[in-house]
């Protein structure tokens, strides 16, 4: 049973002619060989809704979006369309042509023999020429890719050839757009301006969109909602603010990057930590806490004029990452604790090694949990 499950009603919710979301995952389980890969996944995107599903490698992801596409038949439950249910048990399965849903993978797959704009064409022979052509360099256009209609993939760079490939998914309107990992081949600056780009022409045709990625920065520029999957089940689900600022557990806080942890014992409704003492609502006196502690939580003040020793913190390391600054630093608590801990400042903050500093912390990116 997965952790984290939305509402398990969305059938009754049809059944009592409620309209449904755009796609809906009704407890989908999936199996190979006897190991289950996805646990019964609850899940819903609204038109116009970015949601991202996201988590280490092999924790189901990619097989959850096959299942929506209908390359992956699940073991048991229901996928919907809207109101259409496209996949459930006794052979309910709607091939991926009919469900009118985009697909963009992580590479682009174009045709080689067909030129940029015949590429966006080919989903749409349907229409009539002209409005196809229409179509696709409206498309085209929108992606800054207009200028080379006439030309063929192989003239293209990766990021280009990738804008061609999304172009091609969206000419048929689709109702969903399944996009997996279709930006994780480019350079960084490349991939910033591409996901840029992508997500307004999403938004201005308010397309509903699941995006598989292993990546949290992504996630969280891309999403209005994120899924964090770990073992095929989904861990937590909210906006991006939710998950980074309310994690559930540990995993959620160290998987949006480094944490600084510490363990310690309630007494009197606190945790002594070298970096004082921290409220411990909700817990027992006596019990057993994890603490923690993101970089950014960390203010550091240098203590002019003083050097560290033994009973004082100080810097053991600075580096400069351009916007921040990363900081090693040995932290004493009043009663002897200490930990080696990172703070990351903004700007150009390069304290010498040895420096003696003071250290407080933003209590919004602390987090306890019980061992």
């Amino acid at each position: 049973m997965s952790i984290y499950q939305e509402s398990p009603t969305y059938s009754d919710q049809l059944e009592n002619g409620l309209s449904g979301p755009s796609l809906m995952l009704d407890r989908v389980h999936c199996q190979f060989h006897g190991d289950s890969v996805v646990k019964d996944i609850n899940l819903h995107l609204e038109a116009g809704e970015v949601v991202c599903l996201l988590g280490p490698s092999g924790c189901g992801k990619t097989t959850l979006l096959r299942i929506a596409a209908g390359l992956q038949m699940p073991t048991r439950g229901k996928v919907f369309l809207g109101s259409s249910l496209v996949s459930a048990p006794g052979g309910v399965q709607v091939p991926p042509e009919k469900r009118n849903v985009g697909l963009a993978f992580q590479e682009s797959a174009l045709f080689p023999h067909l030129t940029v704009l015949e590429n966006v064409c080919f989903g749409i022979s349907s229409m009539p020429k002209k409005q196809q052509r229409t179509r696709a360099l409206e498309l085209l256009g929108r992606l800054g890719m207009a200028d080379a209609a006439n030309v063929y993939p192989h003239t293209l760079s990766g990021g280009q050839q990738q804008r061609v490939a999304l172009a091609r998914a969206l000419a048929p309107s689709p109702r969903v757009m399944l996009l997996d990992e279709p930006f994780s081949s480019l350079d960084a600056r490349l991939r910033d301006q591409i996901r840029d780009d992508t997500l307004h022409v999403l938004k201005e045709l308010n397309t509903a969109t699941l995006l598989v990625t292993h990546d949290p920065e992504e996630a969280m520029f891309m999403a209005d909602r994120i899924a964090l999957m770990r073992d095929g089940e989904i861990v937590q689900t909210g906006t991006p603010t939710d998950l980074y600022c309310n994690p559930a557990e540990p995993f959620v806080v160290n998987f949006f990057g480094q944490v600084n942890e510490h363990r310690g014992v309630v007494h009197n409704g606190v945790v002594t930590t070298p970096l004082g003492h921290l409220e411990a609502k909700g817990f027992e006196d006596g019990s057993s806490v994890r603490i923690l502690i993101r970089p950014e939580a960390v203010k550091v003040r240098q203590l002019e004029g003083q050097a560290g020793d033994d009973r004082t913190s100080h810097v053991l390391m600075s580096r400069l990452l351009g916007p921040t600054s990363l900081l090693h630093i040995c932290a004493h608590g009043p009663d002897g604790q200490e930990m080696h801990l990172h703070a990351k400042v903004p700007g150009v903050f390069l304290p010498e090694q040895g420096q003696a500093v003071s250290l407080e912390l933003d209590m919004s990116q602390v987090f306890l949990f019980g061992e």
